[in-house]
Order: structure tokens, then sequence, then C-alpha cells
């Protein structure tokens, strides 16, 4: 929970600037009617010393990088998510560079991706090349986490996002 303007109960601030500049240590009243003119919000960082530290923060600014903080607090609990990508053995170019497109907006966002490619008849060979292709293709943003793996119906490779 963050305490803004008003609801900062100290009677003196260690204030550091929007631009991260220090501007000592005043009273609250001071700090508040500086934030008023520069038309920001003072926000306190802790209340764990005293006089709390307290910066001016324009209020889209902070709200927008505390959201974010958050989802990616949220994103790095819950671990990769795996996101699947089914192919076609007999895939046109612009269908295929759609789907490295799209595999490539994944693995950039942090999540794993699995390539899948449905057999009809005896297209096991074709299938193996397309996917051996598309590994190369995303080695820039993607490690291969298997080999690829040939099971009856299906040929499937899982790429892991590189760190």
């Amino acid at each position: 929970m963050l305490i803004m303007n008003e609801k900062i109960k100290a009677s003196e601030v260690a204030l550091t600037g929007v631009n991260g500049e220090d501007l000592g240590i005043m009273s609250t009243k001071e700090a508040l009617q500086l934030a008023k003119e520069q038309k920001v919000d003072l926000v306190c960082l802790s209340l764990a010393s005293s006089p709390p530290p307290c910066q001016l923060v324009g209020r889209t600014d902070f709200k927008q990088q505390a959201i974010k903080e958050s989802a990616k607090s949220r994103k790095a609990e819950k671990g990769p998510k795996l996101k699947e990508i089914r192919l076609s053995a007999f895939i046109e170019e612009h269908d295929y560079d759609t789907k490295k497109r799209q595999a490539e907006r994944i693995l950039t966002s942090g999540d794993a991706v699995q390539l899948l490619v449905r057999l009809e008849k005896k297209e096991s060979q074709e299938a193996k090349q397309l996917i051996e292709q598309l590994v190369r293709e995303l080695k820039h943003c993607g490690v291969q986490e298997k080999g690829i793996q040939v099971s009856g119906k299906q040929v499937i490779a899982v790429l892991l996002p590189i760190d």
C-alpha cells in the first residue's frame, strides 16, 4: 500500500526530486507545496526510517511502473507457460512466417513454445525437416529442450526462452 500526498503523517521527510536529485530534509508541508507546484505526487518510499524517504513522482509514471513490477513478480512466481503452435507438414511460406513470428513473440515474452506437426499419411520426413528449419531460425530467441520427437501421428519440438 502506497502512502501519498496528504496521507503522509511524518512532520519531516527526506525528499528526492522527480529526476532523482537529492532535495534534502524538509517539512512535509513544504514537500507537499513543492509537489503541487510541479504538478506531481509526493510518495513515501518507506516508513522504516526517520525521517521517511519520499520522492516527487508523476502520477501516471509511478502507477504504470507499479503495475509493471507487480505483473513481472506474478509471472516470475508462476514460471514460464508452455504454449503450443500447430503446423502442417506442407505449410505455405506466408503461414510459416506467421507461425515463426508468433513463436518469436512467445519466446521473447518469456514463455516456452511447443511446435507440433500433426501427420497425415507418410509426412514424417517433411514434418521433421520443417521443425528442424524452424528451430534453426528461432535460435536467437529460444533453445531446444530435447531432440525432435517423432511419435505415431505427430512430430514435436519444445523451445525454451533464452534468459
